[in-house]
């Protein structure tokens, strides 16, 4: 993957994916590696209903473990 998608759908997934098949030790390794910053990631995923689980290292819908 030479990029990030936008579509925050796609972005989750692909983040997920990445961080589960243990290709990145942590979300700020996987985000330095594609020039992102991590708090940017999580700020655009928040705004579009998806939240960052430290505990599951995976991005989750909102209210999903409510």
């Amino acid at each position: 993957m030479e990029y990030l998608p936008k579509d925050p759908a796609i972005l989750v997934s692909s983040i997920n994916m990445l961080l589960r098949d243990e290709e990145f030790d942590s979300l700020e390794s996987l985000c330095y590696s594609f020039s992102r910053e991590p708090e940017e990631i999580k700020e655009y995923l928040i705004q579009n209903d998806y939240v960052y689980s430290e505990e599951q290292r995976q991005f989750r819908p909102v209210g999903y473990d409510e």
